[in-house]
């Protein structure tokens, strides 16, 4: 079975994914009066599940409504021995390298993973682990905040196989990892 790492993310124009407070209200800073989701349902319809840190999840957590995830959620966690009873079967903790959290999550018969959240999407493109981004920017510039891309320790090409303009404003670049 073909494996995949795939991320699916918007940036501020000088490449932010939250502000200097950690906030993520700019990302409606667009109009979008249909609700269109830039192709957000159709990636997610192809993965099997969806790997991210605890900032990530502990932001999802704090968004109105009921848990938006489908597809089961693995955690990576450095200081969470367990996830909250009202996650359990949704949400998985694993432990170890990513190499090592990856085979166990590949065992588990998930291939297509989706890589959520900042230092996570990070350290999987320091161990050279991403197979394509979708990166959606927004035209803002923020001026600080937390960063998309950290120092790398070498450098990783990738091919633009797509690139779609939503609602006028927002650009959404496909990105595959070239070998």
């Amino acid at each position: 079975m073909n494996k995949k790492n795939s991320v699916f993310i918007a940036t501020s124009l000088d490449g932010y994914i939250a502000d200097k407070n950690g906030g993520i209200d700019w990302l409606n800073s667009t109009p979008n009066p249909n609700n269109d989701d830039m192709g957000y349902i159709e990636f997610t319809n192809a993965i099997d599940a969806i790997v991210m840190g605890r900032k990530t999840f502990e932001t999802v957590c704090g968004f109105d409504g009921e848990w938006p995830y489908t597809k089961p959620v693995f955690l990576l966690s450095g200081t969470l021995n367990k996830v909250p009873k009202s996650h359990d079967e949704k949400v998985f903790l694993v432990k170890g390298t990513l190499t090592e959290i990856l085979e166990q999550i590949y065992e588990q018969g998930y291939h297509h993973l989706y890589i959520d959240g900042g230092t996570t999407i990070q350290n999987f493109l320091k161990a050279d682990l991403i197979d394509e981004m979708r990166i959606t920017t927004i035209p803002i510039l923020l001026g600080g905040g937390s960063p998309l891309f950290s120092e790398l320790p070498k450098a990783l090409k990738f091919e633009l196989v797509k690139a779609k303009t939503y609602l006028n404003q927002l650009t959404q670049n496909h990105y595959q990892r070239k070998q």
